[in-house]
């Protein structure tokens, strides 16, 4: 491990979707973003839905997308178990978008069909979507 990194594990119920060195992470924590770099205090953190962000060993910003969940620090190891998550350049922005105007229509509709909960969730997710891929417009 090089001097300044730790080492970074995204992990979904399907697959490590991410296993490496990082220089620095800020992951999105129910109260705030969380900044880790190497050495931190041991910590375990809930997750919202929104963006993962690290700094490779070649000090390349790259994000996700990600759908609540922990995050566990522990000796120079972070390991972000989540629902979900998705690399910036896997997300189909058209999908994307198309996902948060189904949900916004939804949600200006307010009728008694719609789950309010469920909608907003959905609006989250494609907007944390957008913002990982760097496409977000309000």
């Amino acid at each position: 491990m090089a001097d300044n990194t730790f080492a970074l594990e995204v992990i979904t119920p399907e697959k490590i979707l991410f296993r490496d060195e990082a220089q620095f992470a800020v992951v999105p924590e129910i109260t705030g973003e969380l900044g880790v770099l190497k050495n931190h205090a041991p910590v375990l953190a809930a997750l919202k839905t929104g963006v993962l962000r690290y700094t490779d060993t070649g000090g390349t910003v790259h994000k996700m997308a990600v759908n609540g969940g922990f995050m566990e620090v522990v000796y120079n190891e972070v390991k972000v178990l989540t629902e979900t998550a998705e690399r910036a350049e896997d997300i189909d922005v058209a999908r994307a978008m198309a996902a948060r105007d189904r949900a916004m229509q939804r949600l200006q509709a307010r009728d008694d069909g719609v789950n309010v909960t469920r909608a907003e969730a959905a609006l989250q997710r494609s907007i944390s979507r957008l913002k990982a891929a760097g496409k977000y417009q309000q």
